[in-house]
């Protein structure tokens, strides 16, 4: 059995940080430095008072000063959490960019709570963003402060904190990695995920600014991780632990339940063994009816699963199931892609293939008119999946016409015919 390919996935990079930058700009209602407020308030020529009055004087206006950032900074964490719960996630890291810039003011760069709002805003540049390339920068910005103070934490809770943010560190690290399609150096990050996670003993991670990487999250990065470098019996433990947890925290019929089941579904077929057919029918059907369920018939991941499950009954011999399946969720994928899209042009030609593959002349004709109808309309009839369809079409009517010919060409096409999924 052939291997399920994994759908691209666009790494966008960013040259300069605009957002960052902008808000570096100091402002005309940037506060007086400290130092120059003190002496203005405090001043020291003609004064009576002890050395040791104006010291206490000074540390006071200091403490006075600095209340208003660390008050600030307060207010803006819990913003962040709100724009999240409200899926405003530009605003919600633009204010975590404010954090950073609050935590440098309050604490100092050299700071762990400086280091923390950083590896924040790398972990929010990730999850909000889809920015790897900035997660990766500030991410680590952060490592070496954080590792630095990890070893020298004043107290339990102090401890905590910075192990939290050394778990979502690596994970952020991780994760930038492994989109980035190096296997080793993700897992080897998500690996020291998981072990600060575990020197967690436990306790409940609170999160600063309504984020946090769960040991859904983790588990599931490092099964993925486990596929990149080969280790397949290692990225099934890992996704059957992703499935357990689903099923306890989310319910069986829940859309993280129905995640957990496909990439079991995946992960069963990629490893090609018979004895594992019957689990990866289980968890895609699973994951389907989680996904109906919960999201409609008519969402994207819903729509996904479907396209991956048939993909893999056609690998498998399985067409007719396969083509039921297509036929049926075509008139979600007009409502949620439209009638003239890429994803319903790709399932008309996978439809087409199939009776392509049955002798179904006819109707495999039919179904790749319709398919070259809209590929013409959406990339021109010169683009090369226009031609490719209208060579087909060309194929099979002339055959049409020498029916002992084209027999013996959907006998082959029987054997052949594979889902292309994406050449549509």
């Amino acid at each position: 059995m052939k291997k399920m390919q994994a759908s691209p996935i666009y790494i966008p990079t960013v040259s300069n940080d605009t957002d960052w930058d902008f808000c570096f700009h100091l402002s005309p209602q940037t506060p007086i430095p400290a130092q120059q407020q003190t002496d203005e308030v405090y001043p020291t020529y003609g004064s009576e008072e002890s050395e040791e009055d104006t010291a206490v004087q000074e540390e006071e206006a200091i403490t006075d000063y600095m209340s208003l950032p660390k008050e600030k900074l307060v207010q803006s964490q819990k913003k962040i959490t709100q724009l999240i719960k409200e899926k405003m996630t530009i605003q919600a890291n633009k204010e975590l960019i404010r954090c950073v810039i609050l935590s440098r003011i309050v604490f100092g760069e050299e700071h762990w709570r400086c280091a923390q709002a950083l590896t924040n805003l790398a972990y929010g540049y990730l999850v909000l963003r889809g920015l790897p390339a900035q997660a990766k920068k500030h991410a680590e910005s952060a490592k070496n402060i954080l590792l630095t103070w990890k070893g020298n934490a004043s107290s339990d809770k102090e401890q905590n904190e910075i192990l939290e943010a050394l778990v979502m560190l690596y994970y952020t690290l991780g994760v930038v990695w492994l989109l980035q399609n190096h296997g080793r150096e993700a897992y080897f990050n998500l690996q020291k995920a998981d072990k600060h996670m575990k020197e967690l003993n436990g306790l409940t991670k609170r999160g600063i600014c309504g984020l946090y990487v769960s040991e859904k999250d983790l588990t599931i990065a490092l099964g993925r991780a486990s596929l990149a470098v080969h280790r397949l019996n290692l990225a099934l433990a890992y996704f059957e632990k992703a499935y357990s947890i689903s099923v306890s925290s989310f319910t069986e019929v829940s859309p993280q339940t129905a995640e957990a089941s496909a990439l079991l579904a995946k992960a069963y077929a990629m490893s090609g063994k018979p004895q594992h057919r019957d689990a990866v029918e289980t968890y895609f059907i699973k994951s389907i009816s989680a996904y109906q369920a919960t999201l409609g018939s008519e969402d994207y991941e819903t729509l996904t699963t479907i396209e991956e499950f048939c993909k893999w009954l056609v690998e498998n011999g399985d067409k007719q199931d396969a083509y039921k399946l297509l036929k049926a969720s075509l008139k979600s994928q007009i409502i949620s892609y439209g009638d003239c899209s890429k994803k319903v042009a790709e399932t008309f030609y996978n439809l087409g293939r199939i009776c392509f593959a049955n002798g179904e002349l006819r109707k495999a004709i039919q179904l790749l008119r319709k398919c070259l109808m809209i590929q013409i309309f959406i990339y021109g009839s010169e683009h090369n999946k226009s031609k490719e369809t209208k060579g087909l079409l060309t194929q099979l009517q002339r055959e049409s016409n020498n029916p002992s010919k084209w027999k013996k060409e959907a006998i082959q096409g029987k054997k052949n015919c594979i889902c292309k999924g994406t050449e549509a």
